[in-house]
């Protein structure tokens, strides 16, 4: 990632109020991006947009990707030249409480963002996060390339890969390089997931229920101590977020296509070595338990072949796990400690950002 690509370029943010958003909001202003962030109000108290003042340094506008209108009105008023568009409803049990709205939400939403990008001839390259959940997946040991089948189980996994077959959709009709005369606008899909980092609130995953569990002095309820799951920091699938947008902007249609952005092997571990290893680390009798109550569908396993971007982006992950929970460890505890939290989140930053430069 070149660091001075970013200064001045007018970047949209869709999510900037979530947790991967406002990691990424601060890392585009500290490289002198112009930042303008679309999303609702954060979806819970505490969040990483309070704590750590994303808003600050760029233009953050509240509203629903559901409502067409405002959407567009946010593009003609402040012409991106580059999309990253996060906003989704991103929790599985809601998914199963709230599914026409979550497919609302991943479907429709994406569609008009795509539609938004359609209409603004200022945008040069868009990326869509999508969800490595958006893979039918059959619980085998196989790692899943970017061809492989989309489906899923849940209505979550489901809705991602519709959002899928909405990008697709808009590429192949009107982004793709024979469907485009003067203008040249790429679009790309990134799956990452297992996404974890300090200031992560939402419901119902694993690093947030640990430390709000470890916070009030209560044992942790863990619902499936022997899933296992690929984890990996926050910054890690952002850089690649950010590595494929530039590639977009230089205009080469080969890279227009689906990109899967996942840890090393020696990252996948059973959510109840998470919890152990930082319990231990934690203190204060820190504890977990096992909540058996019934729990909705869940998959216990799901790995990305990230060969794509390592031979074509030159993507790799560069912190290991060691180091993953003891950065996360790092932020809930300053945050305990009332400490700035937008200081702690920049500093995180430039050090991942000095070990990923070698």
């Amino acid at each position: 990632m070149n660091p001075d690509f970013w200064k001045g370029k007018k970047v949209l943010v869709t999510g900037h109020t979530g947790f991967k958003g406002g990691w990424l909001c601060i890392w585009l202003q500290s490289m002198g991006a112009e930042v303008v962030g679309y999303a609702l109000p954060p979806l819970t108290d505490p969040s990483l947009f309070v704590a750590a003042r994303v808003a600050d340094g760029m233009t953050s506008i509240e509203g629903d990707i559901l409502d067409l209108p405002k959407v567009l009105a946010a593009f003609e008023t402040h012409q991106p030249e580059i999309v990253i568009h996060m906003a989704a409803q991103a929790l599985v049990k809601t998914s199963y409480r709230e599914p026409v709205q979550t497919f609302q939400t991943n479907v429709m939403g994406t569609a008009h963002l795509l539609e938004a990008v359609r209409l603004t001839p200022s945008v040069r390259a868009m990326v869509s996060i999508t969800s490595d959940k958006a893979y039918y997946n059959s619980e085998w040991v196989w790692a899943y390339r970017e061809n492989d089948r989309l489906g899923g189980h849940d209505p979550y996994s489901a809705s991602k890969a519709g959002a899928e077959m909405a990008i697709s959709c808009w590429r192949d009709s009107y982004f793709g390089e024979a469907t485009q005369d003067t203008r040249r606008m790429l679009l790309a899909q990134a799956r990452a997931g297992n996404v974890i980092g300090g200031g992560d609130w939402s419901a119902d995953r694993l690093i947030p229920d640990i430390f709000k569990a470890f916070m009030r002095g209560d044992p942790v309820f863990i619902r499936s101590p022997a899933a296992i799951r690929p984890w990996q920091f926050v910054l890690e699938p952002l850089r690649g977020y950010l590595d494929l947008a530039e590639k977009l902007w230089d205009g080469d249609f080969s890279y227009a296509s689906a990109w899967n952005f996942g840890p090393e092997v020696t990252q996948i571990q059973p959510v109840s070595w998470i919890t152990n290893y930082i319990g231990e680390r934690w203190g204060d009798d820190a504890s977990w338990k096992l909540d058996d109550g019934v729990h909705e569908h869940e998959a216990t396993f799901l790995k990305l072949d990230c060969t794509k971007a390592k031979a074509l982006l030159g993507w790799q992950p560069g912190l290991g796990l060691d180091t993953t929970l003891e950065w996360i460890i790092e932020w809930y505890q300053s945050f305990t400690r009332g400490e700035d939290m937008r200081a702690l989140t920049e500093d995180q930053i430039a050090r991942y950002d000095a070990l990923t430069r070698g």
